[in-house]
């Protein structure tokens, strides 16, 4: 019996070493949903770019892995182990059969000041005023489509964390081929120009940024209308119409869901759009569609009317994003007004 049980731990050996997951794996699970398979970009920027991943260092990956872009759509992998996100870099560092590079943690003396009227003269145009960056996310919906990147937030805590200075300053110096980040130094800046971008760079740590401000929210609007279910569905089209939306189409909330004439009439959901909204929505970043078209539910349950969305400023707390909360901001006021038009 013992010789039987080493021969079926033997044979199972291998398969419990090949379970582990390998950094490719880990990449492609994780990572590749935005910056595809093979890090040449998707729905979000290219990360196998030379000019890139030749330039920052196991430790600046590392970090942005773990602490992500608050604010941007990059997310912080808290779920993976240390050993995982190693993987991960050293799967990365396959694309281009380099090492990364290695700086030290020595701050670079500058003047802020100084270097705050050389970021007005040379990279508020792209980086904006205060590091926000780029308008937009980055994702493809919201930069042209033959840009690679938008210009990143330079303020976000999350690159404040994982850059070193000497790789600030040295990006600063060479640019990025393949990017619009041009070399300040073929430029025409000085050495001490730069100290001075990077000291004023530095200078955004632990300044204001927007973090979540919605986690408490409830992920619906609910208000109980003292109208009938026909009445209630009426006075929602006619608000609807009111705030210049369009009324898309009304049917049955399980419409499509069950058999044809078993659909629920006491649950009707109304599709509506305001286009102009909806663009401009999308142009920030294709994850406002979580909640585009506008959906509005009405349902009756035990003689009681009760009309129901999704709450946007739930969505806001996962988006984490200043200007996608905004458009959730105005989706939230739009859906709490004709909820409560509706009902009066």
């Amino acid at each position: 019996m013992n010789n039987l049980l080493r021969i079926v731990l033997l044979l199972l050996t291998p398969i419990m070493v090949n379970a582990a997951p390998n950094g490719q794996q880990l990449f492609e699970k994780n990572c590749s949903t935005c910056h595809g398979t093979s890090g040449k970009g998707g729905v979000g920027i290219p990360i196998s770019l030379p000019s890139f991943i030749n330039s920052v260092s196991d430790n600046y990956l590392r970090k942005t892995i773990r602490y992500g872009r608050p604010g941007r759509v990059m997310p912080s992998f808290n779920n993976l182990s240390d050993n995982d996100v190693l993987l991960i870099v050293q799967y990365m560092r396959t694309w281009t059969g380099q090492k990364g590079k290695t700086f030290s943690k020595k701050r670079v003396k500058g003047s802020p000041r100084a270097g705050e009227k050389l970021f007005n003269q040379y990279c508020v145009s792209c980086h904006n005023s205060g590091g926000t960056g780029g308008v937009g996310t980055g994702v493809t919906f919201s930069r042209p489509r033959d840009a690679a990147i938008i210009a990143p937030s330079l303020n976000n805590p999350g690159f404040l964390s994982s850059a070193e200075d000497l790789f600030i300053k040295e990006t600063l110096m060479n640019g990025r081929p393949g990017t619009p980040m041009m070399s300040y130094k073929a430029h025409g800046l000085s050495d001490k120009d730069i100290n001075d971008l990077v000291s004023y760079i530095r200078n955004f740590e632990g300044g204001p940024y927007p973090y979540k401000e919605y986690d408490t929210e409830s992920p619906v609007i609910k208000v109980e209308s003292p109208y009938g279910l026909k009445e209630t569905v009426q006075n929602v089209k006619d608000a609807i119409i009111g705030k210049n939306f369009k009324l898309i189409r009304t049917q049955e909330l399980n419409k499509g869901l069950v058999d044809p004439g078993k659909e629920n009439k006491n649950q009707i959901i109304l599709y509506f759009c305001n286009f102009n909204f909806l663009n401009k929505a999308l142009a920030i970043d294709p994850r406002v569609g979580m909640f585009l078209p506008c959906r509005v539910t009405i349902v009756k349950q035990d003689d009681k009317v009760y009309i129901m969305a999704t709450n946007p400023l739930k969505l806001a707390a996962i988006f984490n994003n200043h200007e996608l909360s905004e458009a959730c901001k105005e989706m939230h006021r739009i859906y709490s007004e004709l909820l409560e038009e509706a009902s009066l």
